[in-house]
Order: structure tokens, then C-alpha cells, then sequence
């Protein structure tokens, strides 16, 4: 009994002591952790989303012909951003292409119509002109600081075929002159009768399908010209810019066309 009467007091003790540990301790982390100084800036987070609805349209655009949307960014538009916001915008343009992407296949799937698929052009212009905008300030940027461009350098170089086409350069450890497999497999100085002969028959071929496209639309515009006498030739003009409207205008035969049926 004499043992239990000495052991009570203590135990007494020890359990009040480990009551009001946490509690300080609590009110210490309260303190410090959500109640912080003023020069510390408070930090908010938002829930994160891992639907996978979000790669599908509204469910009210569903079997519709047409949704509605607005044009696509510009570069004008685009130039007054800031670097957030462009940062901020490319993540929404890449998840409406997602979007738009996994419906259009989910519409061909199921053999449906995909509405108003202009929409997918529309994304990948903002895109481009966003990209374009963000190279234009790196390129001002590197140019006042370097007097560089600071753009992977490239040159016009030919094809073991002859075509030119652009090569942009890449770092390698292995300098040009000892790296046997960079240059097995780029080969910038064509040669030899077939290689020369390839290029005459390629060149002849290019020049004919220029060739017959431009007869193409020269009579395409004599056909509506002679059917059309009072036709815009201005609009004509900007829908056929390679075809000479007005000369075609002065023929001959499209005037005798155009008396005939006015005498008639």
C-alpha cells in the first residue's frame, strides 16, 4: 500500500505533464505555421484534378452540328501579354487541343459527325502565333544582351539527292572530323550522273505542275469571265493573284462573247 500511495502522485503528474506538452506544442506550430510574418507571403494551393472527363467537350455540345467559338489568338493580340499569361494561355491551348483531338476521334469512331472541326485550325494558328511571339522576344532579348540572335544556328545545305533543304546544327562531344557515324549518315555534298540526271528530271517535273496549275487557273478565270461579263475583276483579282485579269479581260474573244450575248 505504502508503494501504491508513491506511485499515485507520480503518475498523477506524468499524465498532466504529457497533456499539456501537445498542446504547447500545438499552439507553437499554430503559431508559427499559420500565422506567418508579414514578410512571408501566404501560400495557396488548389485541388488538383485528375478527371478524365476533361479530354471530352461539354456534354451539352453532344450531338450537335455546329458550337459556337470565338476566332483564334493573333500575333497583335498576343504581343501586349506578359510572360505569364503567354505561359498560362499555351496550357489552355494545349488542353482545348487535346480536347478537341481525342473528339474527333472519338466522333470518327463512332462514325458521327465532328462538329465545327475548324476549331482544331483555329488552336494550332494561336499556337504557332504564340510560339512565334515568345522566339521574337528570346530573339530581342538575346540580341541587346549578346548581339545574338540566340537561336540554334542552321545553314541551306543539300541532301545526299541534291534537294536543299535546312539543317539546324546540334552540340556532340565527339568533334565533326572524328565522329565516323555523323558523318555516314549526313552527307551534304551530292555527286555523280544520277544524282545530276535525278535533279533535271525533278526540276522539269516541279516547273510542269507550275506550269499546268497556271493554265488551270487562266481558264478557270476565261470561263467565268465569259459567263460572268459583269464578274468583280477586283475580287477575281485577289482569288487568282497568279493570272493576269485584266489582260485577260482585253481578249479578244471575251469581247466578241459579250457582244454576242448583249445583241441577242
Amino acid at each position: 500500500m505504502n508503494i501504491l500511495r508513491q506511485i499515485l502522485p507520480l503518475s498523477q503528474q506524468l499524465s498532466k505533464c504529457l497533456t499539456t506538452v501537445p498542446q504547447q506544442a500545438y499552439s507553437l506550430v499554430q503559431r508559427n505555421v499559420f500565422s506567418p510574418p508579414a514578410s512571408v507571403r501566404a501560400l495557396s494551393t488548389t485541388l488538383p484534378r485528375a478527371e478524365l472527363m476533361e479530354f471530352f467537350d461539354d456534354k451539352k455540345n453532344w450531338g450537335e452540328q455546329e458550337v459556337k467559338h470565338g476566332r483564334g489568338w493573333t500575333k497583335d493580340d498576343l504581343r501586349i501579354k506578359s510572360n505569364g499569361d503567354l505561359h498560362k494561355l499555351w496550357f489552355v491551348l494545349l488542353k482545348e487541343r487535346n480536347m478537341l483531338l481525342t473528339m474527333e476521334h472519338e466522333c470518327k469512331d463512332k462514325m458521327e459527325l465532328f462538329p465545327s472541326p475548324e476549331r482544331l485550325d483555329k488552336v494550332k494558328e494561336s499556337m504557332d502565333n504564340l510560339e512565334e511571339v515568345v522566339r521574337e522576344r528570346n530573339r530581342a532579348y538575346y540580341e541587346l544582351e549578346t548581339g545574338q540572335t540566340g537561336e540554334r544556328p542552321g545553314k541551306v545545305v543539300p541532301n545526299e539527292l541534291g534537294i536543299r533543304f535546312y539543317y539546324r546544327a546540334f552540340e556532340h562531344v565527339i568533334p565533326k572530323f572524328g565522329n565516323s557515324k555523323w558523318n555516314e549518315r549526313h552527307k551534304f555534298s551530292p555527286g555523280g550522273t544520277a544524282v545530276r540526271k535525278f535533279l533535271r528530271l525533278y526540276r522539269e517535273r516541279l516547273y510542269n505542275e507550275k506550269r499546268k496549275l497556271r493554265n488551270r487557273e487562266r481558264n478557270e478565270v476565261v470561263q467565268l469571265l465569259r459567263r460572268f461579263p459583269n464578274i468583280d475583276r477586283e475580287t477575281l483579282a485577289q482569288r487568282f493573284p497568279t493570272v493576269d485579269v485584266e489582260k485577260l479581260y482585253k481578249l479578244d474573244k471575251i469581247r466578241m462573247n459579250q457582244t454576242v450575248k448583249s445583241s441577242s
